[in-house]
């Protein structure tokens, strides 16, 4: 049953109330439905629930109560109409991409792309006859060279993994549109706490909910936001495709969500102290923060932005003529914070995105996009900024 409530809820109480269903016991916390399947009172019954507008629940890969209340919630936060959950983020990228193109179609992206998503947007997209356009998307004069001609779709990161790169909203989703092209933006780094793509005119946002929206490290997700134009062409795709979110992974991130706003707010004003303190040591050599008036796109973020988000990005100097050995040198000496390739989590995280998340890129294709052999992520979690601090200063000390 789904639960009445007000239309002028502020975005912090859908977060916690939005989309609940509840069963006949009434129940507080959200009820998990791990059911593959379910059952009608006659043959007449399930006749008619194939073939209506799909508000009866026929069968999970296509919609489950549990699943549905993530999907509602999450929509009814971002604003979007629409909300489907896929198994994991990439799922999420692949179907928002592939599952609106053809072949003999136009694809045109960012390059500063998470290595997994570059692979879609050239490789399999190339592989399925769609043309594909890989363009600097710091640079607005390369936006309007490649958007000066007929397009279908465009897919760009904003901030970007790992380098923080911001593509300017306001100037590419205008073009875009003009040459016909839907939008597609992964919002994982800004998240859907300090960025709000749809303002801009987005036709669909994509997230990896295994990141901040689950925000514990506990299991993967993926979520894929738009309108109802949108949504009538991805559903078939979705539906006979498969990539089905499960239910209980769904119970998880609706738990998630209840206290994103939270994580989400705390973690940013601790990057902030962390990537100040980062910037002041001596084997730093840069660091890249989206609250820091140092990134070199600091006027655009403040304006698309409303924080700058747990995620830093920096770059060690080589010690002895060696940046990996830096850079390894600093995770190794860590204890409190973890290295892991993931990232949003309330544990904060540390990789080497040139060795792991980006290994595959060539070493020209990283120095492109920013990532060199003494670059770490960070992704700072909810310990004392003080304790991260001191964690990160026992590497660093040793290099100086």
């Amino acid at each position: 049953m789904a639960m009445d409530q007000p239309d002028d809820l502020h975005p912090a109480t859908l977060l916690v109330h939005g989309g609940t269903r509840r069963s006949q016991f009434e129940e507080t916390s959200e009820a998990i439905f791990l059911t593959s399947g379910f059952v009608y009172d006659s043959a007449d019954a399930a006749e008619a629930a194939f073939a209506n507008d799909g508000s009866r629940f026929v069968y999970s890969r296509f919609r489950n109560p549990t699943v549905a209340m993530f999907e509602d919630r999450l929509a009814q936060y971002e604003g979007y109409p629409r909300c489907f959950a896929t198994a994991s983020g990439m799922a999420a990228v692949h179907a928002a991409v592939i599952g609106l193109l053809k072949a003999g179609d136009r694809l045109v992206a960012s390059r500063a792309l998470f290595g997994s998503c570059l692979y879609i947007v050239s490789d399999l997209a190339r592989r399925f006859g769609i043309e594909s356009v890989i363009i600097d998307g710091t640079k607005p004069e390369e936006w309007e060279k490649a958007l000066s001609v007929p397009t279908n779709l465009v897919f760009l990161e904003t901030p970007s993994n790992p380098c923080l790169e911001v593509v300017d909203l306001d100037h590419v989703v205008p073009l875009a549109h003009k040459a016909g092209a839907r939008v597609v933006v992964d919002n994982v780094f800004a998240t859907p706490v300090l960025q709000k793509p749809r303002r801009y005119g987005v036709d669909v946002v994509v997230y990896s909910a295994t990141k901040h929206i689950d925000g514990q490290g506990r299991c993967l997700g993926g979520a894929i936001l738009c309108d109802d134009e949108v949504a009538g062409l991805l559903a078939p795709y979705l539906r006979h495709t498969g990539p089905a979110m499960s239910p209980f992974n769904a119970w998880t991130l609706l738990k998630g969500l209840e206290t994103l706003e939270l994580r989400v707010k705390a973690q940013s004003a601790s990057a902030l102290k962390v990537a100040t303190f980062l910037e002041s040591h001596p084997a730093v050599e840069r660091v890249l923060y989206a609250g820091l008036d140092s990134h070199p796109q600091r006027a655009l973020l403040k304006r698309q932005m409303s924080s700058g988000s747990n995620l830093i990005c920096f770059h060690l100097k080589p010690h002895q003529g060696d940046a990996k050995a830096a850079a390894f040198a600093t995770l190794n000496a860590l204890r409190v914070i973890k290295i892991s390739n993931n990232l949003g989590d309330s544990k904060s995280l540390a990789t080497h995105p040139a060795t792991t998340t980006h290994q595959r890129l060539t070493v020209e294709e990283k120095a492109t996009l920013g990532i060199g052999p003494g670059t770490i992520r960070l992704s700072v979690g909810l310990e004392d900024a003080d304790d991260l601090i001191a964690d990160l200063k026992r590497g660093l000390d040793t290099l100086v």
